[in-house]
Parts: structure tokens; C-alpha cells; sequence
């Protein structure tokens, strides 16, 4: 028999806060999904690289664009905006990521979510 598994990142199973955001963790049996809320000016190599001890984000990331929109850009030059409704995947090449507008992020993960800010 399977059970069914119910959770809301109304009652995430931790928070992992930090300046212009937090990033919300629910478990499911063994996987782990991410919800990351980032206000206007949030910057990952500011906001969130001295909780990591990186320059850059380093994650793989596979996720979904819920609200607002973001850049991502890489080390090597290469930069994409992410917009609301899109499906995302991003190496684990190093990057840093910003939000754009005045608008609030917002963003599921479903890869690299027990790593991000960790």
C-alpha cells in the first residue's frame, strides 16, 4: 500500500533566511523541493554568497518561474532572464542570479534545493 504524502511550504520543513529573502524547504519521502522568495534588489553574490562561503552559486538547479523574473548570468559571459512561467535548468557552473523590476521572485526548485544556501 502507498500513503500519500501531503505538505505546503505554508508549513515548510525549514527556512533558510537571509537579506531580501529566504528559501523554504519541503520533504517529500526522498526528495526535497525548494521555494526561494527574494525581494527587488536581492542579489545572490551579495545577499547569499557569505552564507555559502562562494563567490558564486555552484548549485544545479532544475526549477519553475512562479512570479517576478530574475537573471541569471555565469562567469564565462553567458547571461538569461528568467520570467514568470518559465521552467528552468542551470548547471552547476558557477553564476549569480538578481531580480529584475520591482517585483518580488519567486521561484519552486526541484533539483539542488537541499544544497542551495546551505
Amino acid at each position: 500500500m502507498v500513503d500519500i504524502i501531503l505538505k505546503n511550504f505554508k508549513k515548510p520543513d525549514e527556512i533558510r533566511n537571509f537579506d531580501k529573502g529566504k528559501f523554504e524547504l519541503v520533504q517529500l519521502a526522498d526528495m526535497t523541493i525548494g521555494k526561494a522568495s527574494y525581494e527587488p534588489g536581492w542579489k545572490w553574490s551579495i545577499d547569499v554568497s557569505p552564507l555559502s562561503g562562494t563567490e558564486f552559486c555552484e548549485v544545479e538547479h532544475l526549477g519553475m518561474v512562479v512570479s517576478g523574473s530574475a537573471t541569471v548570468a555565469f562567469k564565462n559571459g553567458k547571461i538569461h532572464t528568467l520570467k514568470e512561467g518559465d521552467l528552468f535548468y542551470i548547471p552547476p557552473e558557477p553564476h549569480d542570479s538578481w531580480v529584475v523590476g520591482d517585483e518580488q521572485y519567486v521561484s519552486l526548485h526541484f533539483l539542488g534545493a537541499e544544497q542551495y544556501a546551505d
